[in-house]
């Protein structure tokens, strides 16, 4: 299994999660990642560009559907 080193904006922590931990959403006008940080147990969305989305996607992190925006 991969593991992914994110960062938390709500307390500042690093955390090492596997691709289980990561979800992938698109909206028609945005792509993202999602997480929740093992340290404050706050949810985290982030930006995802092109690279980011092929690196999450060819290893194992899973994508949600989410209602079009």
């Amino acid at each position: 299994m991969t593991v992914f080193r994110v960062g938390c904006p709500h307390c500042g922590g690093r955390a090492h999660l596997e691709s289980g931990e990561v979800r992938l959403a698109r909206t028609r006008s945005r792509t993202f990642y999602a997480f929740t940080c093992p340290d404050c147990g706050e949810p985290v969305r982030k930006p995802a560009g092109e690279r980011i989305v092929e690196l999450l996607t060819g290893n194992g992190v899973a994508e949600i559907g989410l209602a079009p925006r």
